[in-house]
């Protein structure tokens, strides 16, 4: 694993994300159709990736990270912004040149069974992507690196036989593994690559991708929502919200030094296996649900939910992901709030968030019509 303390400045930095945007247009029309707003999924990320790392994105179910995963990769084009790989840029590639280029960046998918074509056995999966970029030499060389692969990823030879169906679902994430691995790339994005599988096969599969990583210098970006996957994996985590990074240090440093609300709000929620502990430790339960990111919250995202909110800048200004002087904060330990500093040291205290109720479309937040007494048969 590389330094966690390590300034990314100074590091061998492999992906440079500037500024990426992903927005989805929404039509509507029966005949016509017309652009009626946008699904800001990735909205102004800014991120580094170094050689041989793995970087964790965190974050809950809708605030964009595997669609930001995906637009690093150009699966998703971007709306703009940048992704410089290596010293090209990834996000201006199309047709034959982004076609040549994806050799040296796969993804593992979150589905193991849907990712695998149900109609191919292994071996015809694993020869596809070799055959593409010009790596299906001769008949004993690419025979002698399928069962290279199946071995890599802890599957008998004979497997290649088969089909994904005839696999368990660990089996075809180590399938979906190899896959990625035979072309040789240098960066693999993995999208909860175990949130579908048994305790004991996350395990498995997380000791061979950091086998992997050591054995073949791969770097990785890990997209998760189970922080203690993210924690054991990870060199450096960044918290996701609503279509931008709001939080970025070193692993460790992240859960013992937690600096913005959101942060804080998701370590209170992992279980800790002490009673004690568990009763003592601070709890943040947050109001409401998250926002729509057709219609996202001006100013700071999470301002709607925040316990620590201010009446000043919050609801107004963006915060930018800055370096604050905390104590226990490394130099690399980045975080998007304007009143991180106070809420650390305690000069400003959580108050109680009333839950927004807000409507669809794209008016913005407002009160909705209550019920009358009776609507749900109460006398």
């Amino acid at each position: 694993m590389t330094d966690q303390t390590h300034p990314a400045g100074e590091a061998d930095v492999l992906v440079e994300v500037r500024d990426l945007e992903v927005h989805f247009p929404i039509k509507s029309g029966l005949i016509f159709d017309r652009t009626v707003g946008h699904v800001r999924a990735v909205d102004g990320v800014d991120l580094t990736i170094r050689r041989g790392e793995t970087y964790g994105l965190v974050g809950e179910s809708g605030c964009g990270k595997s669609t930001l995963g995906k637009a690093i990769l150009n699966l998703e084009p971007p709306t703009a912004g940048s992704v410089v790989f290596d010293g090209t840029d990834i996000a201006s590639l199309k047709g034959e040149e982004l076609r040549r280029a994806r050799k040296r960046f796969q993804m593992v998918f979150q589905d193991p069974l849907s990712s695998l074509d149900p109609r191919q056995t292994v071996e015809s999966l694993l020869v596809e992507g070799m055959r593409a970029h010009g790596l299906d030499t001769d008949e004993a060389s690419t025979q002698a690196r399928l069962r290279e692969l199946m071995s890599a990823v802890g599957l008998p030879p004979s497997g290649l036989s088969k089909y994904p169906h005839e696999f368990s679902g660990g089996q075809r994430q180590r399938i979906g593994i190899a896959r990625a691995l035979s072309v040789k790339p240098d960066l693999i994005v993995a999208d909860e690559p175990v949130s579908a599988l048994d305790v004991s096969i996350q395990a498995q599969v997380i000791n061979l991708l950091q086998d992997l990583q050591d054995e073949l210098g791969l770097t990785y970006l890990v997209v998760a929502h189970d922080l203690a996957v993210v924690r054991h994996i990870s060199d450096r985590i960044g918290v996701m919200y609503l279509g931008g990074l709001v939080e970025e240090s070193g692993a460790a440093e992240l859960y013992d030094v937690p600096l913005h609300p959101y942060t804080r709000a998701l370590m209170s929620a992992v279980p800790v296996p002490d009673p004690q502990v568990e009763d003592s430790r601070e709890q943040i339960l947050l109001s409401g649900d998250l926002p729509s990111p057709a219609n996202p919250p001006t100013g700071c995202r999470f301002h709607t939910r925040c316990p620590w909110r201010q009446e000043t800048l919050c609801d107004t200004d963006r915060p930018e992901l800055r370096v604050v002087e905390v104590a226990g904060a490394s130099a690399g330990h980045r975080v998007a709030c304007h009143y991180a500093e106070q809420v650390a040291s305690g000069a400003i205290q959580p108050h109680e968030v009333e839950p927004a109720l807000v409507a669809g479309g794209f008016a913005g937040p407002r009160e909705l019509p209550q019920p009358p007494p009776d609507a749900y048969g109460t006398p």
